[in-house]
């Protein structure tokens, strides 16, 4: 599904509204001519619309991450795919305020990325690294990696954010990353690991443990290229739940 299937930012329209739309064949921005609805809403939708071409044809993610309500934003995947960030932090513990970054990685456009603590990882290097992002994609970003990026580095980042596990929850895929990667059938190299291992392998690369950090680096990569076929998975299947049974009769 993409943006141009979407009519749920105009005020006024609901759930209920868009369906009774796309049920009369109004499934694209292209197809629609105000008879299915009120004056006023048809005003409404065509002034959107009219807005929204221009700010699509810009590329303009922010306008449509501010039109869209935040359970509705898994819709613009489709359209900015290729310039999603996709990034996963490892820290020393759960508090913004008390541990610290220990890695991230970010992955766009098929290029993976990892930035250490004591060696790259800078406040410059992670503004650089989303200076690019059309929109964050993250599984429980909104309250865990945002906030730790922005307290730890004193960052801002007011992109477009897709936070994966509400879409999951929707979809009835519920507990954390990895149990839903198996879930979808997603397999990684290091299955064994989990978040308390990658505190204990920052731990052992500080008191010098060989291969320590390689495996925590490998497992943080991991993670955030996983996002991106998360990503695929929950976009298809919220495609064909919640636009395709309306579109198609």
């Amino acid at each position: 599904m993409r943006i141009e299937n979407s009519f749920i930012p105009v005020r006024g329209v609901g759930e209920t509204t868009e369906r009774r739309l796309w049920e009369a064949g109004v499934t694209h921005w292209d197809e629609f001519d105000g008879s299915v609805v009120g004056e006023t809403t048809a005003d409404r939708i065509q002034s959107f619309i009219d807005t929204a071409r221009d700010r699509l044809a810009d590329g303009d993610a922010r306008y449509f991450g501010e039109q869209f309500p935040s359970g509705e934003r898994w819709r613009m995947y489709e359209n900015f795919r290729s310039e999603a960030c996709f990034f996963d932090i490892e820290t020393t513990g759960l508090s913004q305020h008390r541990d610290t970054v220990t890695t991230v990685s970010f992955h766009q456009d098929g290029e993976t990325t990892t930035l250490v603590r004591g060696d790259d990882l800078t406040a410059d290097a992670l503004r650089a690294q989303f200076e690019d992002a059309a929109m964050l994609v993250t599984f429980n970003g909104k309250r865990f990696d945002v906030p730790f990026l922005e307290t730890s580095f004193d960052l801002s980042l007011d992109h477009p954010h897709l936070d994966l596990m509400y879409p999951c929850k929707q979809l009835g895929l519920t507990g954390g990353l990895k149990v839903i990667e198996q879930e979808i059938g997603v397999e990684r190299d290091r299955p064994d690991i989990s978040g308390e291992d990658a505190v204990r392998l920052w731990k052992e690369h500080q008191r010098g443990r060989d291969g320590a950090l390689e495996t925590l680096v490998s497992y943080n990569r991991e993670d955030a290229v996983n996002l991106r076929t998360l990503s695929d998975t929950v976009a298809d299947r919220l495609h064909d739940d919640v636009f395709a049974p309306a579109a198609e009769r």
